[in-house]
């Protein structure tokens, strides 16, 4: 398996380690992107509704990294989810990105409050064909939403919370069977696998540490992408060290009999869940 990169049907390379920029803002996005670009990190992921586009791209133009060796993921806010707003959103996205098209360009949330999900995802899929964006997703959509999105445009991912104290095999199953991928969010729990005995314990024995353990297991996992996030560089370098160890199946076995339906991230205008 490779822990590095899952390769698109066209061949293109998403590598599997990403670097998350929820709650960063201002200079600390700024510098924290620069870090993690100078770590090795190649896949940037942001939000309009993150407002820190502007310092992910200029931290992107600052670096001595070719634009073409960076995967640039944004989302679109749920308000712009209308036609007209998708398009004008998104041109402005790449604006504030400074870059003429981004590499995957995801739905935040569920949004058929604001405009039928057929046409929020008509409307990304003729901005895919004009070439702002190369690929397509959405974020936050439980199984039977996913399933029906995939009937309106060409799908490639559904970025989720996951890590190991929450599942979310039904999804993964809708993905696999349609050559789609998973990009968990919050892969370290908001910092709680730190502290987990199971954790600890496997950490101890490859002389790593539970975060680090935490992201082994999700990259020797069959189409799942990770994008931690941080604003400390130490931890933004280790959690990019993970590529020096490799865990057993027993202790991939351990880690997944953690899942007890955990969920942080539950808003109010969240779907109902699988």
């Amino acid at each position: 398996m490779d822990v590095t990169s899952i390769h698109l049907d066209d061949g293109t390379p998403v590598p599997r380690l990403g670097f998350g920029t929820f709650q960063l803002a201002g200079d600390d996005a700024y510098q924290s992107v620069m870090t993690a670009l100078e770590t090795g990190y190649r896949h940037l992921d942001t939000a309009q509704g993150y407002g820190n586009e502007t310092e992910v791209g200029q931290a992107l133009a600052d670096s001595d990294i070719d634009r073409d060796e960076v995967f640039v993921t944004t989302k679109i806010q749920p308000s712009n989810a209308a036609a007209p707003d998708v398009r004008s959103s998104t041109q402005k996205s790449l604006q504030e990105l400074g870059t003429d098209h981004v590499d995957l360009l995801l739905l935040h949330w569920p949004a058929e409050h604001v405009a039928p999900l057929d046409e929020t995802l008509a409307a990304m899929s003729e901005l895919k064909q004009e070439g702002l964006t190369h690929h397509l997703g959405v974020s936050n959509f439980p199984c039977r939403m996913l399933a029906r999105a995939f009937e309106f445009a060409p799908i490639v991912t559904d970025q989720v919370e996951h890590h190991p104290y929450l599942g979310v095999a039904a999804i993964e199953e809708v993905l696999a069977v349609r050559g789609g991928f998973l990009t968990a969010y919050s892969p370290l729990a908001r910092g709680k696998v730190a502290e987990d005995d199971t954790l600890r314990a496997i950490a101890a024995v490859h002389g790593v540490s539970p975060a680090q353990v935490t992201l082994r297991w999700m990259l020797q996992r069959p189409g799942v992408v990770a994008i931690p996030k941080s604003g400390t560089p130490e931890r933004i370098r280790a959690n990019f060290d993970v590529h020096c160890f490799e865990l057993s199946d027993a202790e991939m076995v351990r880690i997944d009999g953690l899942e007890c339906g955990e969920r942080l991230i539950d808003p109010e205008f969240a779907p109902a869940w699988d």
